[in-house]
């Protein structure tokens, strides 16, 4: 492990212990019972290393990194063990990701984007039929590359460099603007009055504008459609930002391989890469990199 990835995992477990996990007030650290051998900031900072070196296979990852990452970790349990730990461990990943983006500069600019993309959680008929997701996952269109795929669309709002501020998880055959407007409901305490939202033509309706503006006090903004008068233009490069963000969690972060086979486990393997985006960004504007989503550094 390099040492730009030794130093992310150190100042990340330096600042949940003592600034996070203390004043969430959920850690399994301080609950009855035995102590785990494996804190929860040690198994934080374990599923950051994980994603940022690419293993997408839990097994290998605890072969490598009981082989190589031992003295820093020396409590790494078995695998069944480890894969129960991630399943339970979506809140805290949600809570922290929260955290993160709050020691961030850029959670005080004004803008903010939103879209969802893809989830895929199988590929074949079988798997929909017998899947403990079933219920819960749907069919779906993936426009940008012309399929279909059975999973969940991921929403994510993040600020213009990718730092998630909000996000969740949804069946593809729901709405774009009714998951957005619930999820914006859920957490409005994110959303600062004077904020400006940008998405994509998908979220026009005079309804969900109504929402961003009167509930919410910020601006939608969103390219113009055809059947409608001009306001906003094509904002086409903007929309790159967004775009750009979740090419860093498909394609260096293996977002389509996160191998969840149930509900709480897509969830946390989906918020573990969504940590580990959030860690390597916190981290990158503390040490004033010039590209803050810069992944490089970490990645061998």
């Amino acid at each position: 492990m390099n040492t730009q990835l030794n130093t992310l995992l150190t100042t990340l477990y330096v600042f949940l212990t003592d600034h996070v996990l203390p004043d969430l007030g959920v850690s399994r650290d301080r609950r009855p019972g035995r102590k785990p051998v494996l804190t929860d900031a040690e198994l934080l900072c374990l599923l950051v290393a994980q994603q940022l070196l690419g293993f997408s296979s839990e097994t290998r990852w605890i072969r490598y990194a009981r082989a190589h990452l031992r003295p820093m970790f020396p409590g790494i349990p078995g695998q069944s063990g480890y894969n129960k730990r991630i399943r339970a461990a979506g809140p805290l990943i949600a809570a922290v990701i929260t955290a993160l983006a709050r020691d961030t500069p850029s959670w005080h600019e004004v803008l903010r984007l939103v879209d969802s993309t893809p989830v895929p959680c199988g590929t074949s008929r079988e798997t929909v039929n017998r899947s403990d997701l079933a219920g819960h996952a749907g069919y779906g269109y993936c426009a940008s590359h012309s399929r279909y795929f059975w999973g969940f669309r991921l929403y994510l709002l993040s600020t213009p460099e990718g730092m998630p501020i909000i996000w969740g998880l949804a069946n593809p055959k729901i709405g774009e603007r009714e998951v957005t407007q619930a999820l914006l409901t859920n957490d409005h305490h994110l959303v600062r009055a004077g904020q400006v939202i940008l998405g994509d033509k998908g979220f026009a309706g005079q309804d969900f504008e109504a929402f961003i503006t009167e509930d919410l006090g910020a601006t939608l903004l969103r390219p113009d459609r055809k059947d409608e008068k001009p306001r906003f233009g094509k904002l086409g490069r903007i929309r790159q930002w967004i775009e750009s963000v979740f090419d860093s969690l498909k394609g260096q972060l293996s977002l389509e391989q996160h191998g969840g086979r149930t509900l709480p486990g897509v969830y946390a393997r989906v918020g573990a890469r969504l940590l580990a985006l959030a860690s390597d960004i916190w981290h990158n504007w503390h040490t004033n990199a010039p590209r803050k989503r810069s992944l490089i550094a970490y990645d061998h």
